[in-house]
């Protein structure tokens, strides 16, 4: 272990498992918290200037923007997943070869993101539950989000790449400067330029800008373990199918949730817009349990990867347990927080005891989820380590299409919205079960005795 690549290898291959969790995850758990500020500096400043309809619009068009990651998960998750069992295989040239078909995939779906949002623009706002007071302020944050597509793809997916390489801290790099670049620039955009929503659109396009190049820079300056190749331009069949294999699976869980997200607000809206204020503060209040759930799963994925390609299924096993056991008592305390502290935080981005009041109710009855999504997310991360996207879609499908979405409109229908807030946390307790159960049978059947790859 005297070199980078060992230290990586052997933080894969043989740390002890609780150890190499953490090593993997708490650095990409401290980027995430990071980008926490990200998505609520928008919401804050937008606050700040005391129009409601805009803090509405904000979260309105938040689909699009997951959305335009979903589709860059597609390549990075996709590529990703290869990579790291091409590394447990030994196979580094084809793994630097995966490499450079995602940055030249990802580009191309950057355009075709820009081309098409923009041609149905009004549509698409019309698609995301806008009505009169909320249109023009909609249409001008997604108009932004679509133009500035490239840097918002490029960033989710470098950040994808260099976390398959076990280079978690350069990933988290990336992350922190967008956050940091977005802090400073939303209040000069919104106000001193007076932008206002625009403004907020514009410096999370040049912050995403910002972390895509710090990622990158990595690149150039050869700080990593593989390094992308103008000769190696062109994917091989069998990197394209890895890549749309797993990635295609993998972005549909995001599509999915961007689908039931804008289900949610369109039933919200009936209540009031105000009432869509209200949850899109506490959705992204909640994120900050979310980003943590997610930092744990994916810092366990190359893990899993790694050792699926090597067929090492007693380290995926242990790897597995640790992961569960850390993220299920991490999330329970994130809880206990929430709950104490729901109206003071939902506070902080409005001053409106209308809007403080629904959001404290919404964040009382989200938190339920956190007990049970971050194993969903480690088991369904975990398939697509493995190059099994079709577990993981069976996972997506289950939750989002069978159980959420017809919860979410069944209990809106008999209970109202108080009934429609319960819909994703029995979802994610019914899933915590089922995909826990389908993963530890899947490892079950993994030989030991030869490489995958």
């Amino acid at each position: 272990m005297d070199n980078k690549e060992d230290r990586r290898i052997y933080t894969l291959s043989r740390e002890v498992p609780y150890k190499a969790v953490v090593k993997m995850s708490v650095p990409l758990i401290i980027g995430m918290f990071i980008m926490v500020l990200y998505n609520l500096v928008d919401t804050y400043f937008i606050g700040m200037t005391g129009d409601d309809y805009q803090l509405a619009a904000v979260n309105l068009a938040y689909p699009v923007m997951m959305v335009t990651v979903a589709i860059s998960n597609i390549v990075g998750t996709g590529a990703s997943s290869f990579i790291a069992r091409c590394l447990g295989s030994g196979e580094k040239e084809k793994a630097a070869h995966t490499l450079t078909a995602a940055f030249v995939l990802t580009f191309i779906n950057s355009v075709l993101v820009t081309v098409i949002g923009l041609a149905f623009l009004p549509a698409l706002v019309r698609l995301l539950g806008a009505k009169d007071n909320t249109y023009d302020f909609t249409k001008q944050y997604v108009q932004v989000i679509l133009l500035g597509s490239f840097f918002t793809m490029g960033s989710y997916t470098s950040g994808a790449l260099l976390r398959s390489e076990g280079s978690v801290r350069y990933s988290m790099t990336g992350m922190i400067v967008g956050t940091l670049m977005n802090i400073a620039l939303d209040p000069l955009f919104i106000f001193a330029l007076g932008m206002q929503i625009r403004g907020a659109a514009i410096a999370t396009i040049l912050s995403n800008a910002a972390g895509f190049g710090v990622s990158v820079l990595y690149y150039v300056r050869r700080k990593t373990l593989l390094r992308p190749s103008a000769a190696m331009i062109m994917p091989t069949g069998e990197i394209l199918r890895e890549i749309y294999w797993v990635g295609i699976p993998a972005s549909l869980e995001t599509l999915l949730t961007s689908a039931a997200y804008t289900v949610n607000n369109n039933l919200a809206v009936n209540y009031s817009e105000l009432t869509v204020t209200a949850m899109g503060i506490a959705q992204k209040v909640l994120s900050l349990g979310n980003y943590v759930y997610q930092g744990f799963a994916s810092g366990t994925q190359p893990i899993m990867g790694y050792n699926y390609g090597a067929r090492n299924a007693d380290r995926m096993r242990k790897v597995l347990k640790a992961g569960v056991l850390t993220v299920t008592g991490t999330e329970a305390v994130l809880m206990l927080m929430y709950w104490l502290l729901a109206p003071l935080l939902i506070g902080i981005f409005t001053d409106s005891a209308d809007v403080v009041s629904i959001g404290s109710h919404v964040l009382r009855r989200l938190i339920f989820i956190l007990p049970f999504v971050g194993t969903v997310s480690m088991c369904r991360m975990s398939f697509q380590a493995m190059g099994k996207p079709h577990l993981a879609f069976a996972v997506t499908l289950v939750r989002q299409l069978i159980l959420y979405i017809p919860l979410l409109l069944t209990l809106d229908y008999f209970f109202g919205f108080g009934g429609m807030l319960w819909a994703q946390p029995v979802t994610e307790a019914i899933m915590m079960a089922a995909s826990l159960l389908l993963l530890i049978w899947t490892i079950k059947d993994i030989s030991e005795k030869k490489p995958l790859v």
